[in-house]
């Protein structure tokens, strides 16, 4: 039978995991205000075209299956 892990343990393992992500949060290259404000604006853009893309094919397989709708119907 398997024995549940012992409480300081689990607590020592979940210490040693928050330390290492401090230390390694400490390495990230944080982008700055003019380079957050560009990438967003990117990240907007580009939702839009993605959604107007996205749109315009639903639009055109739409007016195509009611098109055929008709012919078989």
């Amino acid at each position: 039978m398997a024995t549940a892990p012992s409480k300081p343990a689990l607590w020592n393992k979940l210490t040693k995991f928050i330390r290492e992500v401090r230390s390694e949060m400490r390495k990230v290259s944080w982008p700055n205000r003019k380079e957050l404000i560009t990438y967003t604006i990117v990240v907007i853009v580009t939702v839009v075209i993605v959604a107007l893309f996205t749109s315009v094919v639903d639009v055109i397989i739409t007016w195509i299956l009611n098109l055929l709708a008709r012919i078989g119907g």
